[in-house]
């Protein structure tokens, strides 16, 4: 079968792409605005950018009525904002800071979390997250048209919070972050995957 997508509704596309590219990891940005209003809200089209420099991008689409979202309201204001990994054990609060709340509210209460100070930006850490990159705003792309315009932020990652536990040999093992991700765009749409079902595969030589 070929799609055409240009015969698509925008929500026909956002399902078909969203449900080929998977599984998404899924990026808990947390962010503060210029008054101080913590907030925290999760995004599954989040992928690394480049290592030397460390950056990652960030895919903030806007609310269905074409506003820009808080958590990109803040970033442009403040320019820094904390990627928090999901694990298995807060997939609920997450999935409770993914509600659309009006910009006063903290999600971190609403979600019964920690916002701890980072030491390098003005937006905090979900204290209860193993993983914490601490990221200064790079850039932010434009892509499409008023009211469905959708940015990629990049950021440039300053620092990284790690649970001791979890560091060995430099790296982090999967299995022990039990880390998960984001499936499906329309029937799919509340359904995550578990990272802790893998297989070996060696690259040839």
């Amino acid at each position: 079968m070929r799609i055409d997508l240009a015969d698509l509704h925008p929500r026909e596309l956002h399902h078909l792409l969203m449900s080929a590219v998977l599984p998404r990891p899924i990026a808990w940005v947390s962010s503060v605005s210029e008054e101080g209003t913590f907030n925290l809200a999760p995004f599954s089209a989040y992928t690394t950018v480049s290592i030397i420099p460390a950056m990652v991008g960030i895919s903030v689409a806007p609310t269905r009525n074409g506003h820009k979202k808080d958590t990109l309201r803040n970033i442009e204001a403040t320019k820094d904002f904390v990627v928090n990994v999901v694990t298995e054990n807060l997939a609920e609060a997450m999935n409770v800071t993914s509600a659309p709340y009006p910009p006063e509210v903290d999600e971190f209460k609403e979600a019964g979390l920690t916002a701890v100070p980072a030491d390098l930006v003005r937006a905090p850490m979900v204290g209860e997250s193993p993983v914490n990159f601490e990221c200064r705003l790079h850039q932010i792309l434009e892509f499409g048209e008023v009211p469905r315009t959708s940015y990629f932020v990049i950021g440039r990652v300053l620092t990284v919070h790690v649970k001791d536990e979890l560091y060995m040999n430099k790296e982090i093992h999967p299995s022990e972050l039990r880390a998960i991700g984001r499936l499906g765009g329309g029937i799919g749409s509340d359904m995550y995957c578990r990272t802790t079902d893998s297989f070996v595969m060696g690259r040839p030589t």
